[in-house]
Formats: C-alpha cells, structure tokens, sequence
C-alpha cells in the first residue's frame, strides 16, 4: 500500500505540472479532475498488469503442457526417478508432473514480475527479481553438474560392465560354488562378479562427487567428501596390494593341498589311515585330504599375515599378526604332540592286540567263571548259516545271521591297557604343549585310572580266594561246612572289598572306620554268643579247677 500511494504522489507531482494552466482557466473545481486524471491512469496501469498477468498466465500453462509432453514421450525422467526412489514403484516420484510445475512457476514468477513493473512497485518485484537472478545464475552451475554425472553414470555403467564380464569370462562365480561344494549351474545369492561390479560402479560415482560439489560451489559438503575420497585413494594401493597377497596365497595353497592329496591317495595312505580307523566312506574324511587340508591351512596363515601386513594399518593388521604368529611358533609344539599321540595310538592298539590274543589264549576269557561271576565257561561262538537262495539267479549264498557282539575279558583287557597308553601319551604332550593346568590334569586322571586298577586287582584275587575258602571247606563234607565256608568267603570278601576301596582312594578314612566297626560289631556279637550261651560249662570247669587246686 506505501507503494501504491509513492505512486500516486509521483502521478499527482507530474500531473499538476501539466495541469496548472487550465486548471487555473477553468471554473470546474481543479480537484475533481485531477482525482479523475489520476484514476484513469491507475486504471489503465492495473489493466495492464492484469493484461500482463493473464498472458504470462496462458504461456505458462502453454509451457506446462510441452514440458509435460516432451517428459511422456522419453523414459530417461523414469530411470532417474527410479534411480532416486531406488526402484520402488510405488514411492516413485512423477516426474511429468513435477517438471511441469517448476516450469509453470517459473513463467508465472516472471510474468509477476512484470506486472509489478507495470505497476511501478519496485519495491514488491525487486525480491521477485533477485530470486530469479540467482536462479538463472545458478542454471549454468546446475547444468554443469547434470553433465558430469551424465559422464559419471557413463563411464560407471561401462566400468560395470566391464567387470561383470571380465568375472564371468574366468568363471569366478562357478569357481567359488565350487569351493563351497554346491551346485555350480544352481542360482548362488551371492555373486562375486556382480559385487564386483556394484562396487567400482559407485566407486565411479564417489570419484565425480566432488568435482560435481566443486561445479555447485557447495564448499561445506566438499570439504569432508574430498578427504573421504583422499583417504580412499590412498588406502587403495595397500588394499590392492593386500588382496592380491591373499588370492596369490589362496591359489598356492590350492594347488598345494591338490597335488598333496593326489599324492598321498596314490601311494596308499588312505590304506593306512583306515587302519587306523579314519573313514574311508567319502574323499572327504580319508588321510590324504586330512594332511593336504593341514598343509592348506598352513599355508594360508602367513598369507594372512602378510596381507594384514600390506594393509599398514596397525590397529587391525597389529593384533591379528600377533595372533598368527603365536599359532605359527606353536605348530612345532602341536606337530610334536600330534606325532606323540599318533605314535601312542599305533603302540597302543598293537600291544591291546597282542595283550588281547595271549590273554586269550592262556583262557583269561574265562576269568569271570573262575571269581565265580559266571555260571560256565564261555565257548566260543560259531554263528548259525543261513542258506538263502535266490530264485532270480539260481546261485545260493551263505549268509551268517547276525548276532549281537560282546567285549570279551581279554578284549576288555586289550582296550584297558590301551587307554593307560594314551594316557601316558598325553601326559607327554600336554607337557611339550607347555599346558601345566591340563597336565596336571591328565597326571591326576592317570593316577585315579592306576589306583582303580589295582583295586579292581585286589578284589578279583580275593573274589577268588573267596570262592576258593568256600570250595575247600564245603568240600570236607560236615553239617556245619556249607555255613563255614559261607561265613569265610563272606568275610574274605568284605576284607578284600575294604582294601580295593582303600586302594582305589574312595573315602578310605570312612572305609577304614566301616571295617573296624564292622569287625567289632562281629567280635562282640561272638563274645556274647559264646559268653551268654556258654556259662553253664565255664562254670563247671571253674568248679573243677576250684576243686583240684584245694586238693
């Protein structure tokens, strides 16, 4: 409104220039034509305005409408709004409609403009004007920077590209299914190939981004990105370097484990590691992959640390190096106890073998019937035949029915002195693995294992001179022999059962006790018996001593 009335005193100080003269000759009031005058001209200047108006309205529209078209007929609009959106169709912005709007605005803020020019209010247009100065200023700048990243996208799909077909000309993709024993021709959910190429394609674009800030002069967001990207560019020669490192590493030690595996297979070693009881049902568990899978990994833990050293960068490759190398001085000592306990392992079944067959032989299968345990002698099993005959072939075969299979004492005999090999074996190697906890440990499990043996000794024997105790004195053939020999094998196995728990090392202070109760308890209930049953005829004796000492 301030505007409109400098306005109008601008008008009134020009008209009454022009207006002096007749205004002074005429006899109508001055005032009422120089009102009238003015109000002709502002109504002239506001249908102007309006005119002005009006048809920058009906361009804009007009400009709307071919923005619109154009936008229809091509479909880069949609892949950019995709791209922004990222993909989702349903949140995806319509770009017609959106660049029609700007560009209806942008005409109807021009045509504002003008019609306030018209107006002679500068200062309303005068913000209008400097908002559409740095627009048009900013054009070039934004056109700038739409180029680039035209070029950006380019030179990142061609890279891309370039990748993915690179990757799959060597099979990278099949290779690594193969390592992970899955079907090659199977969809993978990870691709390798295409993480490649993902991966230098916005690498690309990180590359553009600070040229793109640069052409914007947006200083503030440039700063850090170049540092960003600075930092990246100066990490990647040792991030390559690293990666090369590992995938060179990784091949050797391939190859290695292949032409190690393939080796040991031809000569036999599978043969021996089935004697030693590994599996021989799949490649996969027999002694060949075995070694050729250590030798993989032995080769792989300083490519490890070699890469982690490329890297330099401490904080990561510092405490993973230190690591590896304490597993790498730490082989010599693992290898070491490995062969000490393979070697027991070897020992130990041949000499159960060779314990089991003389025990055998010298009838120590009989051992349970001799302590009185088993009712007969143990025989030796000869399984049923079975004659089944195929009808389809004509041919009969022999086929033994199945039994269930038992450990026999000399077999049980053989696994005992099997397990004390073992563990005297790892006593050992705990002790070159310098582990003082665990062998400790296994020192004190070796030691319970020996005094359970010498107790399990101890009462065999007396279970055996029990049952002998009571065969010698039933056998002299008295009324009271059958209740003697009982009472003697029970005691002897009472004694024996205290010593081998003694012996054993279970609570002997309370088995001594037992015992000793046990026997008083059995001495006085003698004593009594005799004392309390026996008193009549001790005083009859008394009596005659008494006698014959007075004569």
């Amino acid at each position: 409104m301030n505007e409109i009335f400098h306005s109008l005193e601008h008008t009134v100080r020009l008209q009454s220039l022009v207006w002096l003269e007749p205004v002074v000759a005429q006899t109508t009031s001055p005032i009422a034509v120089f009102q009238q005058t003015n109000l002709i001209n502002i109504v002239f200047q506001l249908l102007g305005a309006l005119a002005i108006l009006l048809i920058g309205w009906l361009v804009a529209v007009i400009v709307a409408g071919v923005v619109r078209s154009l936008l229809k007929k091509t479909d880069l609009d949609n892949r950019l709004a995709g791209w922004v959106s990222g993909g989702r169709t349903r949140n995806a912005v319509n770009t017609e409609q959106l660049g029609a709007t700007i560009a209806f605005w942008v005409v109807m803020i021009l045509a504002i403009v003008a019609s306030l020019n018209a107006l002679n209010l500068t200062t309303v247009s005068q913000p209008l004007n400097d908002f559409l100065k740095q627009i048009f200023a900013f054009l070039p700048r934004l056109g700038s920077a739409a180029i680039l990243i035209g070029v950006a996208w380019v030179v990142a799909s061609l890279a891309k590209a370039i990748a993915i077909r690179t990757a799959q000309s060597f099979s990278v993709d099949e290779r690594i299914a193969e390592q992970n024993d899955t079907d090659p021709m199977a969809p993978s959910p990870f691709l390798l190939s295409e993480t490649l190429g993902n991966a230098l394609y916005w690498f690309v674009f990180l590359f553009f981004l600070p040229l793109v800030l640069g052409v914007l002069d947006l200083q503030g967001p440039l700063q850090p990105v170049q540092n960003l990207l600075n930092d990246i560019l100066g990490a990647l020669p040792n991030l390559l370097k690293a990666v090369l490192i590992a995938v060179v590493g990784w091949f050797v030690a391939r190859v290695v484990r292949g032409i190690i595996t393939n080796l040991l297979a031809a000569t036999g070693t599978d043969q021996v590691g089935a004697k030693l009881g590994l599996s021989r049902a799949g490649v996969e568990q027999s002694l060949s992959w075995l070694i050729g899978t250590i030798v993989y990994v032995l080769i792989l833990i300083p490519t490890a640390t070699a890469a982690l050293d490329a890297l330099q960068i401490p904080a990561i490759s510092g405490p993973a190096t230190a690591m590896l190398n304490q597993i790498l001085s730490a082989i010599p000592q693992i290898f070491t106890a490995a062969l000490i306990l393979v070697i027991a392992y070897v020992i130990g079944k041949f000499v159960a073998d060779l314990v089991s067959n003389i025990l055998s032989s010298v009838g120590f299968d009989n051992v349970f019937y001799w302590l009185g345990i088993q009712a007969a002698p143990s025989t030796p099993r000869v399984s049923p035949i079975d004659y089944d005959t195929e009808f389809q072939t004509g041919e009969t075969m022999l086929q033994s029915a199945e039994t269930p299979s038992t450990r026999t004492p000399s077999e049980i005999a053989g696994v005992v002195v099997m397990v004390g090999i073992l563990l005297f074996a790892t006593v050992s190697a705990t002790d070159v693995l310098n582990l003082p906890a665990l062998t400790l440990i296994v020192a004190g499990l070796l030691a319970v294992f020996g005094r359970l043996l010498v107790g399990l000794a101890v009462f065999a024997v007396g279970l055996y001179l029990a049952n002998l105790a009571y065969s010698l004195i039933t056998s002299s053939g008295s009324r009271q022999s059958k209740l003697l020999g009982q009472t003697a094998r029970i005691a002897i196995i009472a004694l024996v059962a205290a010593m081998a728990l003694q012996q054993a090392g279970i609570a002997p202070n309370i088995v001594n006790l037992a015992f000793g109760l046990l026997l008083g308890a059995i001495a006085v209930a003698i004593a009594l018996a005799f004392g309390l049953g026996g008193r009549d005829v001790a005083a009859d004796q008394l009596r005659d001593w008494v006698q014959d000492f007075r004569r």
